[in-house]
């Protein structure tokens, strides 16, 4: 197995992502993950590597303004990495199945393997989720900081429904309809991150795979217990890790946010920075959830 490529390596934000987006393990103990040979994590680096040194070489969407939608930025740089890093061949995405009068789901990828020359349907979404009890008190629940969405409900969409779009006839005939075959192969993508409680023992979720990304969650009326010193708010699309920065974290940015947690009753995502001397870089080393009292009870 060959040594993932840092992400702290890049200061662009979206080689950054690529380049996590390649080692992030998943979320679910059934999502696909990257097995690559030493040969093309060192083509993959180089590559990476060219961008970085001229940015005008590699794709649009490395200069392009993020879109503030997290799920659409997501998308586009699953895109990237799949047709400019890995040399698969997009056959189409976001192609709507429908029948019985209605949307019955929709395909987020079809692609071409270039090894196998097969077609392959991929489903993708990255994830962020806290645990929390559940009202019964007997099993922990994983949360998003919408609450309206639970890793478990998640897991089993994805493995009823999402992934075994291509088993349905009205799939085969709407990609019949446009010269393609049905896909043999479906893969989930999924990385993300769980949020533990801060300061609490607790336990992992079964569905998750033992090397997921953590990270921690306090409600803001704990924030006087933390040091938040080095803190960095994050905004989307930069909740993908990790976030690096040259200046030192701005204080008043981030009482300023921690206010309108309080004010608008919304969680916030942080960066816990620590100095770098080697890069001369603030670098993530922690990330905290902070959420608002009546969470996940009114989200």
């Amino acid at each position: 197995m060959s040594t993932p490529i840092p992400a702290t390596r890049y200061s662009s934000s979206p080689l950054r992502h690529l380049a996590w987006l390649l080692s992030a393990p998943p979320l679910w103990q059934e999502a696909w993950r990257w097995h690559l040979s030493p040969h093309e994590q060192e083509r993959i680096r180089m590559t990476l590597d060219h961008w970085a040194a001229h940015p005008e070489a590699g794709p649009a969407f490395l200069r392009d303004t993020p879109p503030p939608r997290l799920g659409l930025y997501f998308e586009r740089l699953y895109d990237c990495l799949m047709t400019e890093l890995l040399g698969w061949e997009k056959v189409i995405n976001n192609l709507p199945i429908r029948g019985q009068g209605r949307t019955l789901g929709e395909l987020d990828f079809i692609f071409r393997n270039p090894d196998t020359g097969e077609l392959e349907h991929h489903e993708i979404a990255v994830k962020f989720y806290l645990g929390h009890p559940a009202p019964d008190g007997i099993e922990p629940l994983w949360y998003g900081p919408n609450a309206r969405d639970r890793l478990d409900l998640k897991t089993r969409h994805l493995r009823e429904h999402q992934s075994r779009l291509t088993h349905r006839p009205e799939t085969t005939e709407a990609l019949r309809a446009l010269g393609i075959d049905t896909p043999r192969t479906a893969r989930v993508i999924m990385p993300g991150y769980l949020f533990y409680p801060w300061q609490e023992d607790y336990p992992a979720p079964v569905q998750a795979p033992p090397d997921h990304l953590r990270g921690h969650w306090l409600y803001l009326e704990d924030i006087e217990q933390v040091d938040t010193r080095h803190w960095v708010p994050l905004k989307k699309p930069h909740w993908l890790g990790p976030w690096m920065q040259t200046s030192t974290p701005d204080v008043k940015a981030t009482q300023a946010t921690l206010a309108q947690i309080h004010e608008r009753a919304t969680p916030r995502l942080f960066s816990a920075l620590a100095p770098d001397p080697e890069s001369g870089y603030w670098v993530e080393r922690d990330r905290f959830f902070v959420m608002p009292s009546a969470w996940p009870d009114r989200a």
